[in-house]
């Protein structure tokens, strides 16, 4: 996905508050004192821990939907935590229309991308994602790139540290054998897509290159469930991103996935295909 267009480096350490995000936590802390409410108290109403409420607090975690959802009515349902948190961004360079997206995917208890132009951003590899910022019109800088790639990294934990999380991905073959950055390239990405297809909350499907029809023929998708079972969808373009709630077209897209998985090959054979690939290169 394009819209991450930011970055966060893969080596485990928490990245540094933005100050979005010192902002939010500050604007809690201050409703919570006027509230009267001590840490402990203020995450039994919304149902997290005190330890979470003061990660927010302090600008370390970026604030759940339904924290904030819960904390409104507690904190004098003034609407401000509603208002500000999709300017909410761990480090600056989350493109605008991509915000509340990305906060959705931290919560997400199923996530399904569908994509048929590049490699999803959270399967891509360091090299893969560098060769598509360094291509980027107008030209971005090199602190940009890195900027874009440390976003990028940061998401990518997810697959790892979102263990409860059923996350699906149908990739159309012809994405494999484009060779985006070159052989070298495409062969690191395929290893990193195997090692996550290896995952036990992650299924990967391969849409076969000949295919004379199939369900996703009017372009990628990405469907998500909140703890709450509600569903959202996505749809991106260039400079633009198109957050879907309404549940009749949410459901529309569902119906079209799910027929995508039974018409994409078995996460078993996509796997034989991937290593098939990677052997020919």
């Amino acid at each position: 996905m394009a819209g991450d267009v930011s970055g966060t480096g893969g080596s485990g350490s928490e990245p540094e508050p933005s100050d979005s995000m010192r902002t939010f936590g500050a604007m809690v802390q201050a409703l919570r004192e006027h509230a009267g409410l001590s840490r402990e108290q203020l995450g039994e109403h919304v149902r997290y821990s005190k330890h979470m409420v003061a990660s927010i607090e302090v600008g370390r975690r970026l604030p759940p939907q339904g924290f904030v959802e819960r904390a409104e009515p507690v904190l004098g349902n003034t609407g401000a935590l509603r208002r500000s948190v999709p300017h909410v961004v761990r480090r600056p360079g989350l493109a605008r229309w991509f915000r509340e997206w990305a906060r959705l995917e931290t919560e997400a208890i199923s996530l399904y991308t569908y994509e048929c132009r590049l490699i999803p951003g959270l399967l891509q590899t360091e090299a893969y994602a560098r060769t598509l910022f360094g291509n980027r019109l107008p030209p971005l800088s090199d602190e940009e790139i890195d900027a874009q790639w440390e976003v990028r990294a940061e998401r990518q934990r997810l697959l790892w540290e979102r263990v409860n999380t059923a996350f699906s991905f149908i990739l159309e073959e012809h994405l494999l054998l484009r060779r985006v950055g070159g052989v070298e390239v495409t062969r690191g990405l395929i290893g990193q897509i195997l090692d996550v297809a290896g995952l036990r909350n992650v299924e990967i499907q391969v849409m076969p290159l000949v295919k004379e029809a199939h369900a996703g023929l009017n372009g990628p998708m990405q469907l998500l469930e909140t703890p709450e079972n509600q569903w959202f969808a996505y749809n991106e373009g260039h400079e633009s991103g198109l957050l879907i709630s309404d549940p009749k077209v949410v459901s529309v897209l569902q119906r079209r996935y799910a027929r995508m998985c039974a018409q994409a090959l078995t996460p078993e054979d996509s796997v034989s295909l991937l290593q098939r690939i990677r052997g020919a290169l």
